[in-house]
C-alpha cells in the first residue's frame, strides 16, 4: 500500500476503520482479494511475482498492511521480499512476538512500515526509525513515510476520514475520498530523493504516472469481533 488512511476507536460500529490505496508498477501481475487456497484463513490480495501481500485480513479478525518507505537511496535488489512481511504476520500464532522479531531482523527488507491490528491493540513497526509503537484512539494516515508525517494527501485524507465517522461509514464514501487526485504545490511537495515531476505525480491519493499508480482501492470495517469486511476495487 502507498496511503493507508485509518481511524482506531473512533466508531462504536467498528473499531477500526481502513481506507487504502495501493501503488505499483504497472507490469508487476497481481491477483485481486480472495480466500488463498495454500493459506486457509487469509483474504487478500497477492503479488503474482513473489507471492505475498500489501494488505490482508484473517477470518479470527487480524488486519495486517504494509507500506513501503520512499527513500531510493536505501533500496537494495538483493533484499527480501516485503510482501513476506504481511503473509507472516497473518500467520503467526504470537503476532506480536513476531513483531520483536521483524524489529531485530528488520534489515533484510527495503524500508518499510506495518500495520497490525487484533483484538483490543493496533501496533505500528517503522524500520527506518526501528520504533514499534501500541497506538491510541484516533484518525491517522500513513504513505511512504513515518506514520502521520503531514503529507498533503495525508492531511486531506484524514480531514476527509473524519468527517465521514458520525455516521455509520459508507464504503462508496470511503472510495470517493481515495480517489482524490489533487496535485499539491511544489511548495508543499517532500523531497524524498524522486526528481520533482514524480514528487508531483505521487502526492495525490490517487496516482495515474507512466507506468506507475493506483492499481486497487480498499475498505476494511472491522467490528469488535469476528471476520473483518473487506471490500476491493481493481483499478489496473
Amino acid at each position: 500500500m502507498c496511503l493507508i488512511l485509518f481511524a482506531w476507536k473512533q466508531h462504536a460500529d467498528y473499531p477500526l476503520v481502513v481506507a487504502a490505496n495501493r501503488d505499483e508498477f504497472y507490469a508487476r501481475d497481481s491477483a485481486p482479494a480472495h480466500w488463498w487456497p495454500d493459506k486457509p484463513g487469509i483474504l487478500a490480495g497477492r503479488d503474482l511475482r513473489a507471492g505475498g501481500t500489501w494488505m490482508g485480513i484473517t477470518a479470527a479478525g487480524r488486519f495486517a498492511a504494509l507500506t513501503n518507505y520512499r527513500d531510493p537511496a536505501r533500496h537494495r535488489d538483493d533484499a527480501q521480499s516485503r510482501g513476506d512481511i504481511v503473509t507472516a504476520v497473518l500467520e503467526a500464532s504470537d503476532p506480536l512476538a513476531y513483531l520483536q522479531t521483524l524489529l531485530a531482523a528488520r534489515q533484510r527488507f527495503n524500508p518499510f512500515n506495518l500495520l497490525l491490528a487484533e483484538g483490543d491493540s493496533l501496533w505500528c513497526l517503522e524500520s527506518v526509525s526501528g520504533r514499534l509503537q501500541r497506538l491510541e484512539a484516533g484518525v491517522y494516515g500513513l504513505s511512504n513515510a513515518f506514520l502521520d508525517t503531514p503529507w498533503p494527501k495525508v492531511e486531506r485524507g484524514k480531514r476527509q476520514l473524519s468527517a465521514q465517522l458520525g455516521a455509520l461509514p459508507e464504503t462508496e464514501g470511503l472510495f470517493d475520498l481515495l480517489s482524490d487526485d489533487t496535485i499539491a504545490p511544489d511548495a508543499d511537495l517532500p523531497q524524498t530523493g524522486v526528481p520533482l515531476e514524480w514528487e508531483r505525480l505521487l502526492s495525490a491519493a490517487l496516482i495515474r504516472a507512466p507506468g506507475y499508480g493506483t492499481r486497487s482501492q480498499t475498505v476494511v470495517l472491522c467490528p469488535p469481533a469476528g471476520t473483518p469486511e473487506l471490500v476491493e476495487r481493481v483499478l489496473r
